[in-house]
């Protein structure tokens, strides 16, 4: 299972939303779960709670995807930075065929984008 995380869902672990709470678990103790904390999802779930960005950063169970030339010529297709990043970093690779899933808590977002959507609104 490999999921991105977006800034929304990155700022509600970071304020204990159980649902995010039990991915990044997952994601440490489960095989084949991976977590992915796209680099510019991160530096926007820490302006709006600041501490996020660090603490997602050392946990084991996540990756953070760093900002490549093909995800910064992606970006200029998004509203935010955050999202046309986290949104690059759901779409297929040769790692990933069936590409990966973005958690968030504002699923609304998503609704006109070819990406698969896990709801984590308590």
């Amino acid at each position: 299972m490999h999921i991105v995380l977006d800034d929304t869902a990155m700022a509600a672990a970071g304020q204990g939303n159980v649902l995010a709470s039990r991915l990044i678990h997952r994601a440490h103790a489960e095989s084949g779960w991976f977590l992915y904390a796209p680099a510019c999802a991160l530096v926007e779930s820490d302006r709006a709670r600041p501490g996020t960005a660090e603490r997602l950063a050392s946990l084991p169970g996540i990756t953070v995807l760093d900002l490549d030339l093909a995800a910064a010529l992606a970006l200029a297709q998004q509203e935010t930075w955050a999202a046309a990043h986290s949104q690059y970093a759901a779409q297929p690779t040769p790692e990933r065929p069936d590409g990966a899933i973005i958690a968030t808590t504002a699923p609304n977002r998503w609704a006109r984008e070819p990406v698969r959507v896990l709801d984590l609104t308590p």
